[in-house]
């Protein structure tokens, strides 16, 4: 693709930018491959060998649950929480975000059943933003360890997080992001997440806590927030779709450092259909979205002074404009072939599928390194075995992620000029688990 206009400073710019665009995934990929190096060799947070921290000194811990219609999984997940974690000083606070299901019964009961239980109803739905800054003023902990209804750690967690936060250097670090994994696998789709999440989480932010020593997101399923970090930033947005993106960019736009810890594991439910999926991919773009327009002028016009921040914008601005470029191609590529199809142009037909061949080979050859890599250095390798699932996750969810960004392009822009709401429904749970 070329723009020929007769003006060559002109053509050179645009022509420059239209491969820009179109490498775009392949740079990408590369570019976080390089990061995984760095964040191996050089990031300074980084810890291999953990201190089992005794009962008798352990910190206070909050372990926040906000829920909303979680019936399926909120007596399973506060089962585990109460009796396998190797931790003794913590408590567990519900925000009941005015569920209308069989919630408030079951944790009716269960704080009959564990003393150290505590809920916090809230009568009306206003979001998990909500749910939760509600229920800093009732943590007793310095530390808050936000879980989802469906989410468990595993039983090392806390005294590991405790790790980052007791270092030397870690007075001024506003957050601990676990590495997740996925419990539900018994559909490919949900296979396909397990080497998702290894992607995002074992190299994107390996590379963007290596090479600039923050994150673009948190885990918001399980992160432990120091309390006065979450407070100094005035809490959670609460018409924001995704408060984990938000409160990540307020940490870091603010001076706090921001962890990655991939040797906490926990697990979650994901998404098993795709009309799910789809549904959490828009929430997900809406929020990265909205950031992206909360941030962009304010670190654009002082590049100097968000030297690091600066970087994570300009990923974002390329991603979301190569989303609505996709589509344009994708749209201008089945016109052209119906037409040449119907004059009998074979061979231009041939043409453009020769084309399009050698770019998805190329595509498929960075995405196979990203992934591979990704699988290797996360979970010890254990993941390994998932990496068949690769096409399907390149061809499918790259599709559902770039069309996402699109769709919620203008309600994320409605949110900015002051029309978003955080209401949220809980997603449908499958409580089928794969050890």
């Amino acid at each position: 693709m070329n723009v020929h206009t007769g003006i060559s400073t002109f053509d050179a710019v645009v022509n420059f930018l239209l491969l820009i665009l179109v490498s775009y995934p392949i740079l990408g990929a590369f570019c976080w491959f390089i990061g995984v190096i760095c964040y191996q060799t050089i990031y300074r947070h980084r810890i291999t060998e953990y201190e089992e921290i005794d009962h008798s000194i352990q910190p206070f811990v909050t372990i926040m649950i906000p829920a909303h219609n979680e019936e399926v999984m909120i007596e399973s997940t506060i089962d585990y929480l109460m009796n396998d974690l190797d931790y003794k000083n913590y408590e567990i606070l519900v925000t009941d975000d005015g569920s209308t299901d069989s919630t408030p019964e079951i944790l009716d009961r269960l704080m009959k059943k564990y003393k150290n239980l505590r809920v916090v109803r809230i009568e009306k739905n206003q979001g998990k933003a909500h749910a939760f800054n509600i229920g800093v003023a009732f943590a007793k902990g310095d530390f808050i360890l936000s879980n989802d209804a469906d989410s468990i750690p595993e039983p090392d967690a806390l005294w590991k997080y405790m790790n980052y936060f007791y270092k030397e250097d870690g007075k001024n670090i506003a957050a601990v992001t676990a590495n997740m994994d996925v419990q539900n696998r018994d559909t490919i789709i949900a296979k396909s997440q397990t080497v998702e999440f290894s992607s995002i989480v074992g190299v994107i932010k390996r590379s963007q806590i290596g090479v600039f020593g923050n994150m673009y997101a948190y885990s918001g399923a399980n992160t432990m927030y120091r309390r006065d970090a979450l407070i100094d930033v005035g809490l959670f947005r609460q018409d924001r779709a995704t408060e984990d993106i938000s409160i990540a960019w307020d940490h870091q736009i603010s001076g706090w450092a921001t962890v990655f810890a991939p040797n906490i594991m926990f697990y979650m439910n994901v998404p098993d259909t795709l009309k799910s999926l789809y549904h959490q991919r828009k929430r997900w773009a809406k929020g990265g979205t909205e950031v992206w327009l909360t941030n962009f002028w304010k670190i654009v016009l002082h590049p100097f002074k968000y030297t690091k921040q600066l970087a994570f914008i300009v990923d974002q601005t390329l991603s979301i404009i190569w989303s609505h470029f996709y589509f344009l191609t994708l749209i201008l590529f089945l016109i052209s072939l119906v037409q040449f199809i119907f004059v009998g142009n074979y061979e231009r037909v041939f043409h453009m599928f020769a084309m399009s061949f050698i770019f998805v080979t190329f595509e498929m050859f960075a995405g196979l390194l990203q992934l591979g890599s990704a699988l290797i250095v996360d979970d010890r390798g254990r993941k390994f075995k998932y990496l068949m699932f690769m096409p399907f996750y390149t061809l499918i969810y790259w599709q559902v992620n770039a069309l996402s960004v699109v769709t919620t392009f203008i309600p994320a822009i409605k949110t900015i000029m002051g029309y978003g709401q955080g209401t949220w429904v809980s997603p449908t749970r499958n409580v089928k688990q794969e050890e």
